[in-house]
């Protein structure tokens, strides 16, 4: 007679897998634009030749001509004295939610309000930083031609 067996029954238990830290944008957003997205930001313009960057993060209104009375979390840049400023506005409070961008030179007043990251289904911290500095790129601010 052939003997059956069960393969369930004989099978070594599944070992457990470790479980991996939090991935750090999975952190509250204060904490990881602060811990995270703000220091990373510092080095990538450091290494791209902006040594002067002043970087902070708010909480205040947009500075949009019809739109200030609106209120969101904002990373303001500013270098060379004030010459040359970016925000990058998060508008839901959330590094996956809706983001936008403006920027100013010589102290004119920031204009337009632009998308900022729209087609992206996974926000990641280099993602983030890559975007500010292709933003940063398209204005010419990086490297001069």
């Amino acid at each position: 007679m052939a003997e059956t067996t069960d393969p369930k029954s004989k099978a070594a238990p599944a070992a457990k897998k470790k479980e991996k830290p939090p991935a750090v944008e999975d952190k509250p957003f204060a904490e990881f634009i602060e811990n995270h997205f703000l220091p990373d930001l510092q080095t990538a313009l450091k290494e791209n030749g902006i040594g002067d960057m002043g970087l902070k993060f708010i909480e205040t209104n947009i500075p949009i001509k019809g739109l200030e009375s609106q209120v969101c979390w904002q990373v303001q840049g500013s270098w060379l004295n004030n010459k040359r400023q970016f925000i990058l506005y998060f508008i839901d409070a959330d590094i996956k939610g809706q983001k936008a961008w403006s920027f100013a030179t010589d102290g004119s007043p920031h204009s337009t309000l632009e998308s900022f990251m729209i087609d992206e289904r996974r926000v990641n911290l280099p993602l983030m930083v890559g975007y500010v500095l292709q933003r940063l790129n398209g204005q010419k601010w990086l490297v001069l031609n």
